[in-house]
């Protein structure tokens, strides 16, 4: 056996380094101005606890384009460094300045970005030379330059430099040059650098008013965003203008939010807002920010939040989420659970407290929110474990309660002889105007359950609640929906029954329809519409991606013609003598019960118009 070591080319690297180091090429100026953000921090840290003496000024971050000389210079007033300390931090790869200063600082060096060493070289991704020029904050420090044009030579030498800090000048190549353009700059610094915790200046503007208007510095970003800000110290006008500050083209001011502040067992700051959702079930996967001590990384938060999570919007920012080098892609560890575990405990959290201590204000934003709770109650377990404290059921007449409360309200009423609750919902009252009727004059009570979610959800719940079932208004009569023990008398017999079953089959699309004869009451309709309740909901579940369900998907649409043995038009057309006449009463009597459903139409429903119109002569 043989033993040997890998060795590394630094020659063979580096190009290496420059091309694949980062996934997205505009990641560069994120990793210069946050390595100078970071220069700022150092500072900062430093004065604070009487290293760095004197005073050290208004810490400012620059960004500098010059089209003419095809540069791109990021410059900063912060800690800077002696041509030491340049060989050491970038002539070494992958050796970090902003890790070792944490290091031997600890808790004392709050919000310094890097750890890896590598964002400077970002740098020659887009540039064909850079330049380094630097002066520490150290007294009697000299200048240095250091220039590299994209190998592993470079040149490092004293040069005097009036001022403290770096300026770290990109000569930009040709294929990069859209990013000498003022309009990209400010896209990119616009969509990494918005709140980073230094002012980030990016050329002048118009200032004051009048005839005193002057050009002022034009700082790009908000170093103090809120959700760095106590929450107690907030209005909820704050969190609206801070919702329109992240999201400037929506119009609409949020339901609520969830202000995040968490500091052990890990570091979590942010804000998440409930916007409106209606019945849109589409995920926005680009509305939740995530940051980094404030540098932008990403809106691609899988991984970081559940999946029903991402229908909300709003900003979080950890620096205990493990990233790559890129900082653009979030790994599967521990860390990421458990934080995405603590997000989902807040938003049930909160939304158990606003359903608590504020019912009427919660119910009136109930369906707004209500397709998140549903979709947070089937997708996520432990957020389904807490749901039952804040879903809401709402009925017929706009009343809501908890499905504890509104089982103990129907028990009474709508328990079957099986000692089984029966749930009577629909998805439209308009559609189902009629059968709504119906239930309230024998006293009956109907949910309204009109999500895209809700055969889902009848279907979790059924599982959870073996004692309750539910039955939307048009699966079956209502003497059926919630069967008693005592039953209607037939007016009509058997052999009366099987007479007129054809008579009335041969007026529907036999394929589609199947007829039944049913012992309803006097007062009901002659002829009604009514859909199985387990095909029906199979196939709903089905077209909202259930599991298993393509079969139903697939299947043709059916109902059934349920023929009212007690009303007395059934007994007319039994007893009519003329077949045609007979034929034309059993068409009208279907042909109303399925306009009633909104299954009339084309050349079907002119039919029926012209012959309403002759039977009214």
């Amino acid at each position: 056996m043989s033993k040997g070591s890998i060795k590394v080319q630094a020659e063979n690297i580096f190009p290496i380094i420059k091309r694949f180091l980062y996934s997205d090429q505009e990641i560069f100026l994120r990793e210069l101005v946050s390595n100078a953000v970071d220069a700022c921090q150092k500072l900062k840290t430093l004065s604070s606890i009487g290293e760095a003496k004197g005073d050290i000024g208004d810490l400012q971050v620059e960004v500098i384009v010059d089209k003419e000389a095809k540069t791109l210079t990021v410059r900063d007033n912060g800690i800077g460094m002696t041509g030491e300390e340049i060989e050491k931090y970038i002539a070494q790869i992958a050796f970090s300045g902003a890790e070792e200063f944490v290091n031997k600082y600890k808790d004392k060096a709050e919000g310094i970005i890097g750890h890896f060493g590598l964002g400077f070289f970002s740098a020659f991704m887009v540039s064909s030379k850079v330049e380094v020029y630097s002066k520490s904050y150290q007294p009697k420090s000299k200048g240095a330059r250091w220039v590299c044009e994209g190998s592993t030579d470079y040149e490092l030498q004293d040069e005097p430099k009036k001022e403290r800090g770096t300026d770290i000048i990109l000569h930009m190549t040709d294929e990069a040059a859209e990013y000498l353009e003022d309009w990209k700059v400010k896209e990119l610094l616009s969509k990494y650098c918005r709140f980073l915790p230094v002012p980030i200046k990016f050329g002048t503007k118009e200032g004051g008013e009048g005839e005193a208007k002057v050009q002022v510095d034009n700082i790009v970003n908000n170093p103090v965003p809120l959700w760095k800000k106590t929450p107690a110290d907030l209005t909820e006008e704050d969190y609206n203008s801070f919702y329109r500050e992240l999201y400037p083209m929506t119009f609409e001011d949020p339901l609520f939010n969830i202000h995040l502040n968490v500091d052990y067992p890990f570091n979590l700051t942010g804000i998440l807002y409930f916007p409106r959702l209606k019945k849109n079930l589409e995920l926005q996967k680009n509305k939740i920010q995530l940051y980094c001590n404030q540098v932008f990384v990403t809106d691609s938060v899988e991984g970081i939040v559940p999946d029903f999570l991402m229908l909300l919007h709003g900003v979080i920012d950890s620096p205990d989420i493990p990233l790559n080098v890129s900082r653009s892609y979030l790994q599967g560890d521990q860390n990421v659970k458990k934080i995405s575990s603590h997000i989902t405990k807040k938003v049930a959290d909160k939304l158990e407290e606003l359903c608590r201590n504020n019912r009427e204000d919660f119910e009136k934003k109930w369906d707004d929110i209500k397709v998140f709770i549903e979709y947070g109650t089937l997708s996520d377990d432990k957020f389904g474990e807490r749901s039952p404290k804040f879903m809401l059921y709402k009925n017929v007449v706009g009343e809501c309660a908890l499905l504890s409360d509104y089982l103990e309200k129907i028990k009474g009423a709508q328990t079957d002889k099986d000692k089984k609750t029966v749930v009577l919902y629909t998805h439209s009252e308009i559609e189902h105007h009629a059968y709504i009727e119906n239930a309230k004059e024998r006293g009956y009570d109907v949910l309204v359950m009109d999500s895209p979610l809700s055969s889902h959800i009848i279907n979790k719940l059924e599982q959870t609640n073996i004692d309750v079932t539910f039955k939307r208004i048009d699966a079956d009569t209502l003497d059926k929906l919630i069967a008693k023990d005592e039953a209607q008398v037939s007016k009509l017999t058997k052999e009366e029954e099987e007479k007129l079953k054809p008579v009335i089959s041969s007026q529907v699309d036999a394929q589609k329809f199947t007829v039944v004869f049913e012992s309803l009451s006097e007062k009901d309709k002659p002829m009604l519409i009514t859909q199985s309740e387990f095909m029906r909901r199979m196939k709903e579940m089905q077209a909202t991606g259930g599991g298993g369900m393509a079969m139903f998907g697939n299947m043709p649409e059916s109902y059934n013609l349920v023929v009212n043995s007690n009303h007395p038009l059934i007994s007319k057309i039994l007893s009519e003598s003329d077949e045609s006449a007979q034929k034309t009463l059993a068409k009208q009597a279907a042909d109303l019960a399925l306009l009633s459903q909104g299954l009339l139409k084309g050349k079907d429903l002119t039919e029926f118009i012209n012959r309403s119109v002759e039977l009214m002569k």
